[in-house]
């Protein structure tokens, strides 16, 4: 089974707390995703490889490559791990912050593009990000983490 560590950043606005509560997301980079919304945004977050001893590292590690940007201060809510799909387990940190997804960019990564062409292109990890409100983040973000975001508005509530 694959392993992931991410983080999920989350800020909330004066007032009702679970209305007004917001994730940041990216969405998945590259052409297999040109053109998706739904189901095409994801928590930031990467492979914990075999030489990781602390996952919550591993997570901040894969903050930081996906958006660009290092982990705001604060304490980080370890919100568990969820099964993905049959091959992947993630576990996610919830963190009070903010930040500006104008100002994300995302590392890159390489694949052959188009299929048997030969040609190896690059593309970004994450092309873009977001803050969603939990509603919209649920039909944005890939069906195997929306569990994710129903453990932090169950913890916050």
């Amino acid at each position: 089974m694959n392993r992931s560590a991410g983080l999920l950043l989350y800020r909330t606005s004066p007032g009702d707390a679970a209305a007004m509560l917001e994730v940041l997301l990216g969405h998945m980079g590259g052409p297999l995703w040109v053109g998706k919304d739904d189901g095409a945004w994801s928590i930031p977050k990467g492979t914990v490889e075999a030489d990781d001893t602390d996952e919550w590292a591993a997570a901040q590690r894969e903050f930081n490559e996906e958006m660009g940007q290092q982990v705001p201060a604060g304490p980080a809510i370890d919100l568990g791990v969820f099964r993905q799909n049959r091959a992947k387990e993630i576990h996610i940190w919830a963190l009070e912050g903010d930040m500006d997804p104008a100002q994300c960019s995302s590392n890159n990564f390489q694949m052959e593009w188009p299929p048997k062409s030969g040609r190896v292109q690059e593309f970004p990890e994450i092309d873009r990000a977001a803050w969603l409100d939990l509603e919209v983040a649920r039909s944005k973000v890939v069906v195997g983490q929306r569990q994710v975001l129903g453990a932090l508005g169950k913890y916050l509530s």
